[in-house]
């Protein structure tokens, strides 16, 4: 059996089923992109940015801003940019930005969970709807008879809607996993970088800053 004759057959929920599928199709297909680049590049990009830090901040601000499509530069920017915060400002310009990063990494997760709701949904009332077919063409004593074709049809059609009921939501259900587990290793991953941003932060830049103006200070207080 072709395609058409399948969709034929699976009766009027096939339409919203179709749309279900490409739009599962086309949202996992974005979501693929965006998680490809982001394992291939990120890790590199932010292990780069580590090293350089403590050492040339200049230089790994450059590169942040230069890569402000990966999610992690962009919380990096959010604290490095802060005019001499202490730690406290520090962590929380990280924790901030991480927050407002969680929309765009969960993308798509309301449309994945309510097509993988609907489908089974859809299937299922394909499936009262031929089984209704069925039963209003029976005629006692009319077996073998010339309405026999619509039984038959009325039972295609519940057999084939709920399949495809079912196929369209496995589908949706093996994507939206496969990118809810991306997101909790890239929540993982952005708590241990940005901790290590921190104690960066604290060991080159903040306390060395803290030991200056206390030196400044106590020349001034000697000299006066």
């Amino acid at each position: 059996m072709d395609i058409g004759r399948i969709f034929v057959a699976g009766g009027i929920v096939m339409y919203p089923l179709t749309a279900f599928s490409v739009l599962a199709v086309a949202l996992a297909a974005e979501r693929v992109k965006f998680w490809l680049t982001i394992k291939r590049k990120q890790k590199r990009l932010v292990r780069d940015v580590l090293k350089i830090y403590a050492s040339d901040r200049e230089t790994a601000l450059a590169k942040l801003q230069n890569n402000l499509q990966f999610p992690i530069a962009r919380i990096f920017l959010a604290a490095l940019e802060l005019e001499y915060p202490n730690p406290e400002e520090f962590r929380l310009a990280l924790e901030s930005e991480a927050q407002a990063e969680v929309p765009i990494l969960k993308r798509f997760n309301t449309a994945f969970e309510t097509i993988i709701s609907l489908a089974p949904l859809l299937g299922l009332l394909g499936t009262v709807l031929g089984l209704i077919t069925s039963f209003a063409s029976l005629t006692l004593g009319d077996v073998g008879g010339s309405r026999t074709a619509n039984v038959t049809a009325g039972i295609s059609e519940a057999l084939v809607s709920t399949a495809s009921g079912l196929v369209v939501a496995i589908f949706t259900l093996v994507f939206a996993n496969t990118f809810r587990g991306f997101y909790q290793q890239e929540i993982a991953l952005i708590q241990e970088y940005g901790g290590q941003l921190e104690l960066l932060y604290r060991r080159y830049y903040y306390e060395p800053e803290i030991t200056l103006r206390k030196d400044l200070r106590r020349d001034n207080y000697a000299t006066s």
